[in-house]
């Protein structure tokens, strides 16, 4: 049994390494627009992978058996670990931005759009006079995919701030608002879709800004007592972010917390990126879901101002 063990294990060793590569290219050929915008992190991990699993064939090709004890058992260890590694790269391939977002990433003689490798900002042209908007994506979803429902923000007066997050995680951007305030100064909101609301909630209370904004989220904490505005905005139709997981996270915001709940909307409509694994079913349009979704957040926006 040992003995097959060993001849097997450089052609098992061989196969991981062709499944690792096969991972990448599915990354890289169904999502590459998402790759190639977002967060340079994953870009990263992809070439990372695809290196170690050349490097592996290559030592497979000329390995000598596992032989017994300790080196067998690293190497079946090491294959384990590889099988993880290729899991969660195909996990992590984000969700690409679709049509109207490309459009609206397109600068205009009202809206100035800059990309770096770590933000899209949206910016008025002439400078805004309104509260700014950082904004977190959901768990990876292409920054890109929010251009639409946040380029009438800016075209509005509130300038804009979308974090690229690392891998497409929320959690990995910690700390980025503070920053923004910090650089840019002013008056500014904090805002997320998902995941990127709840690290939204954790952000405002590091960096106190003037407020908060859930789209289709809700905080993993209390925030009962913090000072700040919060509107909440979700729809009735979300699989992932329910009506009641929204309805559940009132006791857990401040009183005079403002819910909004767009009728007939899902998850992914707070985007423009396709369907969403687990969400509901819509039976609105995703132009009317995004026509409310602008509106209810105009609204509390502006509200702020004096």
């Amino acid at each position: 049994m040992s003995s097959r063990l060993d001849r097997a294990l450089p052609w098992i060793s061989r196969a991981v390494a062709a499944l690792a590569l096969g991972a990448v290219l599915w990354a890289a050929l169904t999502a590459w627009g998402a790759v190639a915008h977002g967060h340079p992190a994953y870009a990263v991990w992809l070439a990372l992978t695809a290196l170690v699993a050349i490097g592996s064939l290559a030592w497979s090709l000329r390995a000598r058996p596992a032989g017994r004890g300790w080196r067998r058992v690293v190497r079946i260890v090491g294959l384990a670990g590889a099988l993880a590694w290729i899991a969660a790269t195909a996990w992590l391939r984000p969700f690409t931005a679709l049509e109207p977002a490309l459009t609206a990433m397109e600068s205009t003689a009202s809206v100035t759009v800059t990309e770096s490798a770590t933000s899209i900002v949206m910016d008025p042209v002439g400078g805004g006079n309104g509260t700014g908007l950082v904004f977190y994506p959901g768990a990876r979803v292409d920054p890109r995919a929010y251009a639409a429902h946040l380029a009438p923000l800016a075209l509005s007066g509130h300038p804009v701030v979308v974090v690229k997050e690392p891998l497409g995680i929320a959690f990995l951007s910690r700390g980025t608002l503070a920053g923004i305030i910090a650089d840019r100064g002013g008056n500014w909101a904090v805002a997320g879709h998902s995941l990127g609301g709840t690290v939204a909630a954790m952000e405002a209370e590091d960096a106190r800004p003037r407020a908060l904004v859930f789209w289709a989220s809700y905080p993993a904490g209390d925030l009962s007592d913090w000072t700040g505005a919060v509107a909440s905005i979700s729809g009735s139709e979300d699989g992932l972010s329910t009506r009641a997981t929204i309805a559940a996270s009132r006791d857990k915001l401040p009183a005079a917390a403002v819910f909004t709940e767009v009728g007939g909307a899902n998850h992914a409509q707070f985007g423009s990126y396709g369907p969403q694994p687990g969400d509901g079913v819509p039976y609105v349009t995703n132009e009317d879901a995004r026509a409310e979704i602008v509106s209810a957040t105009l609204a509390f926006l502006g509200s702020l101002e004096p």
